[in-house]
């Protein structure tokens, strides 16, 4: 094992060994005052050694009191602020990942890429997406970022619709091959940034040019603005507005959308204890119909108002679309092309955004039990701002990159070796509670020998103590037969197996990982690759 690895992932280790070192005091004295003992320890060592940031540590006791039964949420939080402070912090973790890795961009963009690039329905994709990045994150900040896309893009249509009206006067005056000069008056500047020349022909006079540029001149010089027909003034009213409205038509549909849903859920709660029936679910249940009406609505209210409503061009079945529709859409494809494949960062974003939202909605969605029966010896103890908080928390732990690195020449490597013995090793122990000894050995056994190959690993260092720790099924009476047979005797119960057998499997393991580096290393010289084991560089593909 290098230093480098230590110390490239020493906060990580630091956090989880210390989680796991004293987790016995809670497990076998089973006491509130050993869980909070726990919990004081646990804060103290991560300040002590820094392996998260004080103000991130001083945050975990929101997180554990709940967990373990000590205090509610709502107690804990009124140490640091009111409640819905809490869940603030967790949601802010979460739009500050969101906009710092693009990834609010990316979902705009493919929105907008799926409805099309027909006026009404791109009108409709930008207020559906921002509608739904308003449900996340804030109404500024939701504005901020789309507002951006949607001028680029409307100058886009603008551009291209003066292209097309240009060459189709020239074509019409039969001058489709002569040269066309466009002056265009911008903010009372003229600008000449599409300009062809080419020599006039004898005897011609470009009288086509001449008439439209002093149309535009005069239209623009009457009206002392920068746009070139009214409906383009109309058009950029109707995206300005649907990015406003929906930005705060999105923020109704969850109890963080808006500071005023936290105020109300704060006031209501506090002043109601009694009555558990606001929460992150049944709020979304209660608003989402009633804001995607509001947004529909809005939508065909602001589209006649600015432009019409034209149901014939709505539904045209022309595939081809208009030259100002394939303008725009090449201008979307290539804002989505600048963000490239969806990185690592964005992947981890996404599904810890994902792992909130369903936490927040499965907690106690009121239709059926929510994950919060669990805790029913301390009911309302666990609250939304619980869930923000822990994913919050994950933020801090993940690593922004990969756990790779790669060598001087070029090559990835993979993992520390003894990182994957352990992980394995732990996945065997957790597989095997719920399945057969030997069906999960014959699962494993064929995916985790081509593992070693590829990394260039002896596959005994790997495969030994994967197979010893199939063995480790003490947690549950079904993990094996002799737990079956001593369960039904009726002296224990199910809490009672786990509790010992937790022990038990994290001893073992510990016992394996020792004796593979103490005597299981040397007598198979584990650190030398096998000549009978096949080389990846050898092998052909079929």
């Amino acid at each position: 094992m290098k230093v480098s690895y230590v110390l490239v992932y020493r906060r990580l280790l630091l956090v989880v060994f210390t989680l796991l070192f004293l987790l016995p005091l809670p497990i076998i004295l089973g006491t509130k005052e050993a869980e909070c003992a726990y919990t004081l320890f646990v804060v103290a060592m991560f300040w002590l050694t820094e392996a998260l940031p004080l103000s991130v540590t001083a945050l975990l006791p929101g997180l554990m009191f709940p967990l373990f039964g000590i205090m509610p949420s709502k107690e804990v939080a009124s140490a640091y602020f009111k409640d819905f402070h809490l869940l603030l912090i967790g949601v802010i973790c979460l739009a500050t990942s969101i906009e710092k890795w693009n990834l609010h961009k990316r979902i705009a963009l493919r929105m907008v890429m799926t409805v099309g690039v027909n006026p009404a329905w791109l009108t409709l994709g930008f207020m559906s997406s921002t509608a739904f990045l308003s449900m996340w994150l804030s109404n500024t900040s939701t504005a901020a970022m789309v507002m951006p896309i949607v001028e680029a893009v409307a100058q886009q249509i603008i551009n291209a619709e003066a292209e097309v009206e240009a060459t189709q006067m020239t074509y019409f005056s039969g001058s489709t091959n002569l040269g066309l000069e466009t002056d265009e008056s911008v903010n009372g500047h003229e600008t000449n940034e599409r300009k062809e020349k080419t020599k006039p022909v004898a005897g011609y006079r470009n009288e086509a040019g001449k008439i439209s540029g002093k149309m535009e001149l005069e239209k623009n010089s009457g009206t002392g603005n920068k746009y070139r027909t009214k409906k383009d003034h109309m058009m950029c009213k109707l995206m300005c507005l649907c990015i406003a409205y929906s930005s705060t038509i999105g923020g109704l549909t969850t109890i963080t959308g808006t500071s005023t849903n936290l105020i109300f859920a704060e006031h209501f709660n506090m002043r109601y204890p009694d009555c558990h029936c606001i929460n992150f679910g049944s709020w979304f249940i209660m608003s989402f119909p009633a804001a995607i009406i509001i947004l529909l609505l809005s939508w065909i209210w602001l589209q006649w108002l600015f432009l019409g409503f034209n149901f014939k061009e709505m539904f045209q079945c022309d595939k081809t679309g208009t030259a100002k529709q394939k303008a725009c859409a090449e201008v979307i494809k290539q804002e989505y092309q600048k963000l490239g494949p969806i990185r690592y960062q964005e992947i981890v974003t996404l599904v810890l955004f994902i792992v909130m939202a369903v936490l927040w909605f499965s907690r106690d969605p009121g239709f059926v039990p929510g994950w919060s029966a669990l805790f029913s010896q301390y009911p309302g103890f666990a609250t939304d701002s619980t869930v923000a908080l822990l994913v919050g928390l994950l933020f801090f732990l993940i690593p922004a990159k990969r756990l790779t690195k790669t060598t001087p020449t070029g090559e990835t490597g993979s993992l520390p070796v003894w990182l994957i013995i352990l992980i394995s090793s732990l996945f065997v122990t957790s597989l095997t509670e719920v399945a057969s000894n030997p069906a999960t050995i014959t699962l494993l056994l064929p995916i985790l020998a081509p593992l070693a190959e590829a990394i260039h690993v002896n596959p005994l260092y790997i495969l030994l103590p994967s197979t010893l720790c199939t063995s480790f099924a003490f947690l549950l009476p079904v993990a094996n037969p002799p737990n079956a047979i001593v369960f039904s005797y009726g002296h224990l119960t199910v809490i009672d197996m786990v509790k010992a057998g937790l022990g038990v499997n994290v001893l073992g393991v510990a016992v394996v990982m020792l004796g593979l580096f103490v005597w299981m290393v040397p007598m198979f010289d584990l650190h030398t690759y096998p000549s009978w084991a096949p080389t990846i560089a050898n092998e052909t593909l079929p």
